[in-house]
């Protein structure tokens, strides 16, 4: 934590009173000993998914257009019925291949724009649907042969604050790694500092997950990463965190603020395979979901200023994941090519 500084002080900004030159910061490598992170997301990979996959943010699918991808080398479509419900299917039209992620939502219907052919969602002349879930911020699709793990009736969907007392905002990306890759760089705290300087100073990792009994057990605060971290606003101006990482399953990290300003908030990191490259190479869907909140009374102005607070919010992940995007494709690459010291 920053000099001086608790994540549980009144005020929200800190004034640093020594500020350390980045390359005078206490160096972080030997804490973030490889076997460590490794051993982290090896028993992430051993938690249960339920065979579910983020598509993408729910807002993406608009009641006339409908959202596709490719998801495990799957190609899904999914989109909005009448009653509001999420719908999700193969992403070809059994007729003659048409790409449905192209096609037209009318009167909550899926209209292949080929032929006309029509889904509802239910099976129609081959037509295979997938179960599909909104949990209000992201859309998932279930693939069973994809995932081939004992299917669950939903997701493991993170604790979130309220809906009506937060505000959420979903950035996504696409890298050439592998979805280990990803949750690999969110299972390494120790870097927050060096590799983000411009957004992160003063951190900490309080206590990190050694070996626990029970691997594929969900991954609650005992096996998580604990931060002391300040956000940068401006100058010597921070803003003193507490954030607890953790893996509830084998393609989401979760950081948690547990204490500090905006305790309660959630940032969620789900990592969703695509198709291989064209070169052979993995991609990986990143899509980060930040659902903000403050117990603060003046947090309702940013709730009624949400499509500026989102953009925000945006910006701000995309700074991060242009860094983090590097990590995570570096290690795929020294990984594929047998390198990786880890």
């Amino acid at each position: 934590m920053t000099e001086g500084a608790s994540p549980r002080g009144r005020l929200p900004l800190t004034l640093r009173r020594r500020v350390v030159p980045w390359e005078r910061q206490r160096p972080t490598w030997r804490a973030a000993r490889p076997g460590l992170i490794e051993d982290a997301l090896r028993r992430a990979q051993k938690r249960p998914s339920g065979n579910w996959y983020v598509l993408g943010a729910a807002r993406e699918m608009t009641r006339g257009r409908p959202l596709g991808r490719t998801v495990a080398g799957v190609e899904v479509v999914a989109w909005y019925d009448a009653q509001g419900r999420i719908r999700a299917g193969a992403g070809a039209c059994p007729h003659l291949g048409a790409p449905l992620k192209d096609s037209r939502v009318r009167c909550g219907r899926l209209v292949c724009h080929w032929h006309g052919m029509a889904f509802d969602g239910g099976p129609t002349a081959g037509w295979t649907p997938y179960p599909a879930y909104d949990d209000g911020v992201l859309a998932w699709v279930r693939l069973d042969d994809a995932g081939g793990e004992e299917p669950t009736e939903r997701p493991v969907v993170p604790t979130r604050p309220r809906p009506a007392r937060s505000v959420d905002a979903v950035y996504t990306v696409v890298g050439r790694c592998a979805p280990d890759d990803v949750v690999a760089n969110r299972l390494d705290p120790w870097h927050g500092a060096w590799y983000h300087p411009y957004s992160f100073v003063d951190l900490t990792v309080v206590s990190a997950p050694e070996a626990v009994a029970d691997e594929a057990a969900p991954g609650g605060a005992a096996d998580g990463f604990e931060v002391d971290v300040s956000f940068k606003v401006a100058g010597r101006v921070v803003v003193p965190v507490r954030a607890v990482f953790t893996a509830p399953e084998p393609r989401t990290v979760v950081m948690h603020l547990t204490d500090g300003e905006g305790r309660g908030s959630v940032v969620e990191t789900h990592a969703t395979p695509l198709a291989a490259h064209t070169a052979g190479e993995p991609r990986t869907l990143v899509t980060e979901a930040i659902v903000a909140h403050s117990p603060r009374p003046g947090f309702a102005l940013a709730r009624a200023g949400a499509p500026l607070v989102r953009a925000l919010l945006r910006a701000g992940a995309g700074r991060l994941w242009r860094d983090d995007l590097a990590y995570a494709e570096r290690r795929w690459q020294l990984r594929s090519t047998r390198h990786f010291p880890g």
